[in-house]
């Protein structure tokens, strides 16, 4: 079997065979095949596509290329969720000890961040002493003792994941729906959860922009997970403004404390609400929607989640008196509120860009090796429908440096749009698919 031959075949419209995916994974991960082989493939796919059996063993092939964490030692069912990222989101700092309060085992692996904010990793580490470097017993003991644990992923967790995202991204080939499908189920996949759930995020401050093109997504890995063996759910949510009204590292982990005390921003608990739903049905801990919500909403209100937090906190290094006393969290030395420059309702907030504010601010990577500062962020005083008048708070801006913090909020200013009309902003949830 010839590389060449693949490339040619999936060039003009052919069909990969089961054992050609598996030939061109398993001798690129082992560094048979050079990248300029596996470029020229990857451009062939971006424009002829895949089938959905293609897709399939594709993300097969890459789940099986390394190591595949055994939950087989936790009991219950194990699930997992999955965001594809957005600015505010901090969701799995909140749903995980909501969830796992309610009786379901969460074991999840995470990243860090590289863009516009950190990732679960870094806001975890906002807690002091706080570490994911985890030895899989001690993983596996943590979730058995109190039901969740996160740790950080290994290098040898679908490693032909990572060498093809490397190249798919220096080479314009990342924008395809099986290559972004097959990407992120393997990893899931490889991570050994029972069910899954997916956040599919859509709007201006996420990798999906069009609502069709998330819903495509979701069906793929929907799709791949059930044919799996995986319970798989997938949420569309909204991303045309931040989530929340926390943006930055240790200032997201202070509004997941919030929220798990009753008093988060309405849309964050939304959705935390209905991911959780559909992880404590996957987990068979509720039979309906109504009764999910109904045992999420109880854990807040008894504080047994908070509870919840401040175990898996602890269990993990981490000072838990920083869940009861945030302001033990990383703080910035400036704190500055940046008035309106005119009266009228928020018509929009370009998403995106507020993450490139929180960037300038050091609380994102620009590369791998870029230090992230915990404390500094944007504290949305105004989202979108809401009025304003000219002078007041429109966001709060926290920073360590004079010259960062002004940027910011020049560039914040530009993102946000006033207008004389309320605008009709669409809802938080856009579509949930099982």
């Amino acid at each position: 079997m010839r590389m060449y031959d693949i490339i040619m075949k999936k060039r003009n419209g052919g069909e990969l065979e089961d054992r050609e995916i598996r030939f061109f994974i398993e001798g690129y991960t082992r560094g048979e095949i050079p990248d300029y082989q596996v470029s020229a493939l990857m451009m062939a796919i971006y424009f002829r596509g895949m089938t959905e059996r293609e897709t399939q063993e594709l993300t097969m092939a890459m789940a099986e290329s390394g190591d595949r964490l055994d939950l087989s030692q936790i009991h219950g069912i194990k699930v997992d969720k999955h965001s594809t990222g957005g600015v505010g989101d901090k969701t799995s700092l909140a749903l995980t000890p909501m969830v796992a309060a309610c009786g379901v085992s969460v074991a999840k692996m995470s990243g860090r961040g590289l863009g516009h904010t950190g990732g679960t990793i870094d806001k975890l580490e906002s807690f002091p002493g706080f570490t994911t470097e985890l030895t899989r017993q001690r993983f596996t003991e943590n979730v058995n003792r109190i039901g969740i644990a996160i740790m950080g992923q290994t290098a040898d967790l679908a490693p032909a994941d990572k060498k093809l995202y490397a190249l798919r991204d220096v080479t314009a080939t990342v924008d395809n729906m099986s290559l972004i499908a097959s990407s992120i189920m393997s990893k899931k996949l490889a991570a050994g959860a029972d069910a899954i759930v997916l956040d599919v995020k859509t709007g201006s401050g996420a990798f999906m922009k069009k609502q069709e093109d998330a819903e495509a997504l979701a069906r793929e890995m929907v799709r791949i997970g059930r044919n799996a063996g995986r319970k798989t759910t997938a949420v569309i949510s909204d991303m045309d403004q931040p989530l929340g009204l926390s943006v930055g590292n240790a200032l997201e982990v202070r509004e997941a404390i919030e929220t798990l005390m009753g008093k988060g921003p309405e849309d964050f608990e939304e959705l935390c609400l209905v991911l959780g739903s559909q992880m404590l049905i996957a987990g068979e801990k509720a039979g309906s929607v109504q009764e999910a919500e109904k045992k999420l909403k109880e854990v807040i209100a008894d504080g047994s989640a908070l509870r919840k937090l401040a175990e898996f906190v602890e269990a993990q290094g981490g000072d838990s008196r920083a869940v009861y006393n945030p302001d033990m969290l990383p703080r910035a030395e400036i704190v500055r509120p940046v008035p309106a420059p005119e009266s009228g309702y928020i018509g929009s907030i370009v998403c995106d860009e507020v993450g490139i504010c929180s960037l300038i601010l050091g609380g994102g990577r620009e590369t791998k090796e870029s230090e992230i500062d915990l404390s500094v962020g944007l504290t949305l005083c105004r989202k979108v429908g809401d009025y304003v008048r000219k002078g007041d708070p429109l966001v709060v801006v926290h920073g360590n440096a004079e010259k960062r913090v002004e940027e910011a909020a020049g560039r914040y200013l530009r993102a946000c749009r006033i207008t004389d009309a309320p605008p009709c902003p669409g809802p938080l949830i856009k579509a949930v698919f099982t």
